[in-house]
């Protein structure tokens, strides 16, 4: 689905990333992990068109999309969500999962102004779309809440639940383990697996979290100060002395 051939992102002086080759298949989970600095979200954030490659390609659906804008990648079927979570002030759960259908209106503002016709079914599709995603993020009680006042993993299900409004092919989670707690992270891995299975997403993680990473990931790239430093299964990754080195010490992880 996706296939990235000799990315490299600087920034002045600094090169994020430096060469990196990788493959997406349709219905894959495959991770990004290394410590602070290693570039991952840097890859996350060329994919989806926040920023343009110095140099490489970003083949998906047989078209090139590096340097593309954020909001044409999306369309063509790629969504994401960040490692801050970004929900819009004051704004209800079911507000914020509408936001994500803001493109698809039908409708201007003339027609806005004096209710017509095709608002009201605009507006009703959207309402029924978007209680969907949010029972099926386990959100359909919180719909009418403030979206920031709720927990710190329920703020993250709201940002999942918008993303997959955009009805996506390929799901990009930067670190969406950060800030949960220990009881929560099986909930969330759960969850992942579930919409992967359910929705045949094909998904690009990065999570600091290597309990998250092992559960769920087919094939996994080790990223050392913006360079390549291994890839494989999660066990070839386990033990592979280079990235035990580089990364995960000699911790003993629990997959």
């Amino acid at each position: 689905m996706i296939k990235i051939t000799n990315l490299s992102k600087t920034f002045g002086g600094l090169c994020a990333v430096q060469d990196f080759n990788g493959e997406l298949e349709k219905n894959q989970i495959i991770g990004i992990i290394g410590p602070n600095g290693a570039g991952k979200t840097t890859i996350l954030n060329t994919i989806s068109g926040i920023y343009k490659p110095t140099t490489g390609t970003i083949m998906y659906k047989d078209r090139d999309i590096a340097g593309m804008k954020p909001c044409e990648i999306n369309r063509l079927g790629i969504a994401r969500t960040y490692q801050n979570i970004n929900l819009f002030k004051e704004m209800t759960v079911i507000e914020t999962i509408k936001t994500a259908y803001s493109w698809r209106a039908t409708y201007n503002v003339f027609g806005a102004m004096f209710s017509l016709p095709g608002v009201h079914k605009f507006e009703k599709d959207i309402q029924e779309r978007s209680m969907r995603w949010l029972a099926r993020v386990g959100l359909e009680d919180q719909a009418n809440q403030i979206a920031q006042s709720l927990p710190y993993g329920m703020q993250r299900r709201v940002e999942i639940a918008r993303a997959l409004a955009t009805e996506p092919d390929v799901l990009l989670l930067d670190e969406p383990g950060a800030g949960i707690n220990h009881s929560e992270i099986q909930d969330l891995v759960d969850l992942i697996k579930g919409l992967h299975e359910e929705l045949d997403l094909s998904i690009i993680l990065i999570d600091h979290r290597m309990d998250v990473i092992m559960k769920l990931c087919n094939w996994i790239y080790v990223q050392d100060f913006g360079k390549s430093i291994a890839q494989g299964t999660p066990e070839q990754i386990q033990n592979d002395p280079i990235v035990i080195k580089a990364y995960l010490g000699e911790e003993d992880i629990d997959a």
